[in-house]
């Protein structure tokens, strides 16, 4: 006869107070009982983990013997999931490695369920694996099944904020991309992720898109763009935009807000002046271009901005021909109200929130895909937008009021296959 065997009848010839008797005596009578084999299996198998523990320590519970080989430290509580439905043992566990070895053949052969926690002395966090209990495969195959229930959870959160409703009005968009490595059908290649921040007529900001995509392009764009309209955001109620100089973000911009006046960043302006200019003069031009971005109106700015020009004129002939054609753009914020211009007038508001993601990215390097990426990205945008929800004010929108605009007719469709929204 087998261990198993002798184990069985050993439990059976127990004289045991907590068998189920009156299933039995219900089961007798007639009466109906959905749970009663799941119940008497349970008792069976917890009366069988018992009885073999007290084999192993060669000792019952309480018992004062020179032959003990061990001491008992509690339980762990474990799920058996059967044809009978979910059964919730309490395998004991040893307080150090007995002589006699680990435990025989019913806690490793028909328990090899997942532990969800630890009750009594040594109890360790919910979900923790106890030592010795199994090897190493297991361990591993365990790990990775709790890595993908809790992955497949959290996707489900963020899909769901990604596609939240918008049922406020958005007068102000500051819209930017932040890039990172992505691994990609064996190649590493620089990824987008593309974000829009929202000021409410509330006076509160928040994050109101995150998508990836390999590049910044119209298309790109369009879809962005298209998905916000479809969660409620009014374009017509959109009074001014802010992003830098990208040719396919602004002609989606002009496409689906039409009626939004838009500004260039400030910081992305200065950068690209830079380039027109040798290195140690750029410098000097950042001075001169954030003394022309600090005058307190537009006339007063564009008078600092032709001193500037006939003063560079000679010196950088490129700079100022490029000024001359785009200063206009860099102005479009003092338009706004006076209160409204310093927060506006950059897209460095998101910067904090790409520091987020860059400082986790230098730990990861490389994205192993997009969808990976996305999943960062949307958890940080999620933790950021409540923070800002739940803050202070950011603006005082109360200026504005509600005004009769004409209907819009809506842009047509675009599809972009390179975009990944998951």
């Amino acid at each position: 006869m087998s261990h198993r065997d002798d184990t069985l009848q050993a439990a059976l010839e127990h004289n045991c107070p907590s068998i189920p008797w009156e299933h039995l005596e219900a089961l007798k009578a007639g009466e109906e009982h959905d749970d009663w084999m799941r119940d008497l299996l349970e008792w069976l198998l917890q009366e069988l983990l018992d009885l073999e523990f007290d084999q192993h320590l060669g000792a019952d519970r309480y018992e004062r013997t020179d032959d003990r080989r061990g001491y008992r430290n509690g339980y762990y509580a474990r799920d058996l999931f059967t044809r009978v439905g979910r059964l919730t043992l309490r395998a004991p566990a040893p307080r150090y490695r007995c002589s006699a070895g680990p435990p025989g053949q019913v806690l490793h052969g028909a328990l090899r369920a997942l532990p969800t926690k630890r009750e009594g002395p040594g109890a360790g966090a919910p979900g923790e694996l106890p030592a010795g209990r199994l090897d190493p495969q297991d361990q591993e195959d365990h790990r990775e099944a709790v890595r993908g229930t809790v992955q497949q959870r959290l996707d489900g959160q963020l899909e769901t904020w990604r596609n939240r409703p918008l049922t406020q009005k958005y007068l102000y968009l500051v819209v930017d991309a932040h890039y990172e490595y992505v691994r990609e059908d064996g190649q590493v290649q620089s990824d987008a992720a593309l974000v829009v921040k929202g000021v409410r007529e509330d006076d509160y900001r928040e994050i109101l898109a995150v998508f990836v995509a390999p590049a910044e392009e119209e298309a790109t764009w369009s879809r962005v763009f298209s998905a916000l309209t479809d969660r409620g955001l009014d374009p017509r109620a959109v009074r001014c935009m802010t992003s830098d100089d990208h040719k396919g973000m602004r002609k989606a911009i002009q496409r689906y807000f039409p009626r939004a006046s838009w500004h260039r960043c400030h910081t992305h302006y200065q950068r690209n002046a830079g380039g027109y200019v040798p290195a140690k003069a750029r410098e000097e031009v950042h001075a001169g271009l954030r003394d022309v971005f600090n005058a307190p109106d537009r006339s007063q700015a564009l008078t600092r901005a032709e001193q500037l020009m006939e003063a560079w004129r000679s010196r950088f002939p490129e700079l100022v021909a490029w000024l001359e054609k785009t200063l206009e753009e860099a102005l479009t914020v003092f338009n706004l109200p006076e209160g409204h211009r310093k927060r506006m007038r950059t897209t460095n508001a998101l910067e904090r929130f790409y520091g987020e993601v860059g400082r986790r990215a230098r730990v990861i390097r490389i994205f192993p895909n997009r969808a990976s990426y996305l999943r960062l990205a949307t958890a940080l945008a999620m933790e950021q937008s409540e923070e800002w929800i739940t803050g202070h004010r950011y603006l005082d929108m109360s200026m504005y009021r509600e005004d009769d605009i004409e209907e819009v007719p809506a842009p047509e469709e675009v599809s972009e296959r390179q975009l990944v929204k998951v």
